[in-house]
């Protein structure tokens, strides 16, 4: 393999892509961010950069809160609008057909067509030259009702979540390659969860149908 050199730069890539929701009803925005990420595990923590001359960026750091709204294949179209225009000269809810909904602990709404929503406070602000770090604690999540199996898991795979590589979006396979840890499974392991996938599949096609 035969590699360039290039100069620094933001490559890192793919990135999860979201859209974050923020202020209140007197003056709320959305915008989208592909720079986040999760940074703590107990207490689950997050961030997001924001561009300073952004209007989210002013909003938050009045407020201290914000909510990372997870984004879907369908929300694609929503998703690239919120990140181009800014909320300084539109009311982008509304704009975009988007619909509020009431979190439980922050002010700002959430996203009622995000298939899930963190809702998050602020602890900390790293300022650098370009963009501010908001370091924030998830304090509630929220998750839509059909992405739960009969067991109680989460199945985000049914979703259609969304990623953002090198200025482009891209849905995420449906098919994983593996699950952490699948490099040292048992062949004993792999073919008990190959048969609980199975059945999952099988149960979901039956609610469908």
């Amino acid at each position: 393999m035969t590699k360039r050199a290039m100069k620094p730069g933001t490559m890192l890539n793919p990135l999860p892509v979201v859209m974050v929701s923020c202020g209140s009803d007197n003056e709320r925005n959305i915008i989208t961010i592909a720079w986040t990420g999760i940074i703590n595990s107990e207490p689950p923590m997050t961030y997001v950069s924001v561009r300073k001359s952004r209007h989210s960026h002013q909003l938050i750091s009045k407020s201290g809160e914000f909510v990372i709204n997870l984004t879907t294949e369908n929300l694609a179209k929503a998703t690239d609008f919120c990140g181009v225009k800014s909320g300084r000269d539109m009311d982008k809810f509304k704009e975009t057909g988007l619909h509020q909904e009431k979190a439980e602990i922050v002010s700002c709404p959430m996203i009622l067509e995000s298939p899930v929503n963190l809702e998050c406070k602020v602890l900390e602000v790293k300022e650098y030259p370009s963009h501010d770090m908001f370091i924030a604690e998830i304090v509630k999540v929220h998750a839509d009702e059909k992405l739960f199996d009969e067991k109680g898991r989460i199945c985000l795979d049914e979703a259609g979540m969304l990623s953002y590589n090198h200025g482009e979006y891209f849905g995420l396979k449906r098919q994983p390659l593996g699950k952490f840890g699948y490099s040292i499974m048992k062949p004993k392991t792999r073919k008990r969860i190959n048969r609980e996938k199975m059945a999952r599949n099988t149960n979901r096609r039956k609610k469908r149908g």
